[in-house]
């Protein structure tokens, strides 16, 4: 077994462990934590599709991350205050199953990816990076003069959304849901970088000269891409909404953006596990620092400096070595 893939394993037997350890333990809170990791690195996984395989640095993806949570949220809110959300052509009175919202939230994802992206991918470099952002502030400020479902105050969800079989109230049945949903999507990536399209969207990240030289149009091939990050991301949100049972404007700032990126830098771009490493380092030591010091932003901004300076592969890049996309 090559070196990437025995530290893919131990990093997800490592978060499965420490879930089930915190569990057998009695730790909630600790099981709530690794939950979130999960749901990170799968927002990650969905910017790890378009940066580190088509080499686009959007800077705008907590919209979609965003749209997922409020796509959770409307859906919830209206199903548990019993108040339809159309009459017409059809009654619909929300819903609270997680199979029904998740696929409506990867479409609004996918959706709001496809504009955005048609509209992003005409353009290159920082400015693709500028008009990625602007798409997510835009977003972001609707959702603030949204007052039907909160505006700046958020919208609570009172009892978190159900699955079929399970208890998603306890914190061990949901966390082993939203470690599947991970592992799902790692498999699905996976897939993608080693089809045809894969390598497509590889060459349009080196040279996308030479890739209309053989008659692909790269647009279209990072435009499908930007589309399947979008859905993931917003499966990513919907999930999030779940965790928290709450969904705000926060779930769409450009901070959270800047989030996805640093776990991407941190585990190492292009990287199959890179969200899952990137987003438990960060996640841990907001956790075992923040408790130290208000500051310790301090001390997670020198630590990503040495990444960035002396392992310029992630963490990932650091323990295995070797080629990316492993």
């Amino acid at each position: 077994m090559a070196r990437a893939q025995i530290v893919n394993a131990a990093l997800a037997l490592g978060l499965i462990g420490f879930g089930v350890g915190a569990w057998a333990m009695g730790e909630t809170f600790l099981v709530t934590l690794a939950t979130k990791v999960a749901i990170l690195a799968i927002a990650g996984a969905g910017l790890n599709l378009v940066l580190g395989f088509g080499g686009l640095v959007s800077f705008g993806h907590a919209a979609y991350f965003g749209l997922g949570g409020y796509t959770a949220g409307i859906l919830a809110h209206h199903a548990l205050n019993y108040t339809p959300m159309f009459e017409w052509p059809v009654l619909f009175e929300g819903t609270t199953s997680m199979p029904v919202i998740w696929l409506v939230a990867m479409a609004v994802g996918a959706l709001a990816a496809a504009v955005i992206g048609a509209l992003s991918l005409r353009t290159t470099g920082v400015y693709f990076i500028m008009i990625t952002l602007a798409f997510g502030q835009m977003i972001f400020y609707f959702a603030i003069s949204w007052p039907a479902y909160g505006g700046e105050d958020g919208l609570p969800i009172y009892v978190r959304n159900g699955f079929p079989g399970l208890n998603t109230l306890d914190p061990i049945q949901f966390f082993g849901l939203v470690v599947a949903l991970l592992l799902a999507v790692l498999g699905l990536i996976a897939m993608l970088a080693r089809s045809r399209f894969g390598l497509a969207l590889q060459a349009a990240r080196q040279n996308r000269q030479r890739l209309m030289a053989v008659g692909i149009r790269p647009g279209g091939v990072l435009l499908v891409a930007f589309v399947i990050s979008g859905a993931i991301t917003a499966l990513a949100g919907a999930l999030y909404a779940d965790l928290n049972r709450f969904v705000s404007p926060s779930m769409l700032s450009w901070h959270l953006s800047g989030e996805l990126l640093v776990f991407l830098i941190l585990g190492g771009t292009g990287r199959l596990f890179a969200p899952l490493a990137g987003a438990g380092l960060y996640i841990a030591l907001e956790h075992l620092l923040g408790g130290v010091s208000d500051h310790w932003q301090f001390f997670f901004g020198l630590l990503l400096l040495g990444v960035v300076l002396f392992a310029r592969g992630g963490v990932i890049g650091f323990l295995a070595g070797g080629r990316k996309h492993g």
